[in-house]
């Protein structure tokens, strides 16, 4: 990739910036980013009173853009806090189409390869999984003007849910775990299990009217004696807490387990695991992703490393056929940048890597020698409670789409 000159990007902790030159798809029509004026701290506690929610307070919005290197198209997220609203926004932070669900995010949507919008939906139960915060429990396709095509339900679904190339749909789900396979479970803080169980993971594949037709359970193929919870001080309720699914070129499957710090590739063949990746270096990581180069991008949180001595989140590309991290991003000072839980990453058609500090509803673009080139903060918080402080504006997921892309979907109604 050539390097360009570095364009100096502004950035005011205190305000917001507005871009005037920059919108979805459009060619960079200067070599420097195009700033025009501020907007004012945000203000939710009355007149001239002080914010006291801190994320909301240092600026939410568009916060920087290099419109010259930044990559064209629409990036949509849905708040994890929202009642079910999906946002698209063009590079200068301009809303330009939403979708309102019947549900909120359990926990994200995303753009299909036929246009249409595949969203996971929160459905509560009273089960333990049904009252936890990832909590999915419905998965539906839309239209581009939010028109539900079609549904399933599955009372044990969770944080993902894909629509495999076959028209069927792939959900993760969690259920307690036989108690000769819970005995074994090493790891974690003894006396924190769910009312002296332990819930694990496992698949489920259905058609779209809710027939099931496959299922692979990860205690049938992991090892509880070997496969532990990476975290000291985290809790026993979970042993492997599944938090992605990615269906692979060749239909096999990858699958990430936050709890084990594992990422794993599945033979749909014959359900045997032929990939495995755990700690270290991976830290209850998030969102493998397949590059073209048969590669796989990583959201590497770092809660809890096991070859480090303090917490840190990273962006790394792996190399499964030798292990090796041929690429990453993280900060300078690696404590700048650090996302413990949620989060994702996506390579983009110009080389760059669009990133998702989801813990924080910052989402932000650098190139491949790490120059950050956009960046944007969630304005949307969730309903106050007790106090503003609580409100947060966390995103699980975000994605980036070229025009092509967005024709597509405005065409498939």
């Amino acid at each position: 990739m050539v390097n360009r000159p570095r364009t100096k990007i502004t950035r005011r902790s205190f305000a917001g910036i507005c871009v005037g030159a920059a919108a979805a798809g459009a060619s960079a029509l200067d070599s420097v980013s195009q700033v025009q004026g501020a907007q004012a701290v945000s203000t939710s506690t009355g007149s001239g009173a002080i914010d006291q929610n801190p994320i909301r307070r240092r600026g939410t919005g568009l916060r920087a853009l290099d419109i010259a290197r930044a990559c064209p198209g629409l990036t949509l997220f849905s708040p994890l806090a929202s009642d079910g609203i999906v946002y698209l926004i063009s590079l200068d932070g301009r809303v330009v189409h939403t979708w309102k669900m019947p549900y909120p995010p359990g926990l994200y949507g995303y753009l299909t390869e036929k246009g249409t919008l595949f969203y996971n939906g929160k459905i509560p139960n009273d089960t333990f999984l049904g009252k936890a915060p990832f909590k999915g429990g419905a998965a539906l396709e839309a239209d581009w003007n939010g028109k539900v095509l079609w549904e399933v339900r599955h009372p044990n679904h969770h944080h993902d849910g894909r629509l495999l190339r076959n028209g069927n749909v792939l959900l993760l789900c969690a259920t307690e775990l036989p108690d000769d396979v819970a005995k074994k479970v090493q790891g974690g803080r003894p006396g924190t299990e769910e009312k002296g169980k332990i819930w694990a993971d496992y698949l489920v594949e259905m058609t779209k009217d809710g027939r099931t037709v496959w299922e692979w359970r990860s205690w049938e193929h992991l090892d509880p004696a070997n496969d532990t919870i990476t975290e000291i001080q985290g809790d026993r309720s979970e042993w492997t807490h599944g938090n992605a699914l990615m269906e692979l070129p060749d239909g096999d499957l990858l699958v990430s387990f936050r709890e084990i710090s594992t990422i794993i590739k599945i033979e749909r063949r014959t359900g045997r695991i032929v990939w495995k990746l755990g700690a270290p270096p991976l830290s209850g990581q998030h969102a493998p992703t397949p590059l073209p180069n048969g590669n796989i991008l990583i959201f590497d949180n770092g809660p809890h490393r096991l070859d480090e001595s303090f917490p840190f989140s990273r962006v790394i590309e792996v190399n499964p056929r030798t292990n090796d991290i041929v690429w990453k991003y993280q900060e300078g000072v690696p404590s700048n940048f650090f996302s413990p839980r949620i989060s994702n990453a996506e390579r983009l058609p110009n080389g760059n890597t669009l990133i998702n500090d989801g813990w924080f509803g910052r989402f932000f673009e650098v190139t491949s020698t790490g120059d950050v080139v956009w960046e944007y903060v969630n304005p949307y918080f969730g309903p106050e409670s007790k106090t503003a402080k609580a409100q947060n504006n966390n995103v699980f997921r975000v994605y980036r789409y070229t025009d092509k892309e967005i024709a597509r979907s405005r065409a498939a109604i």
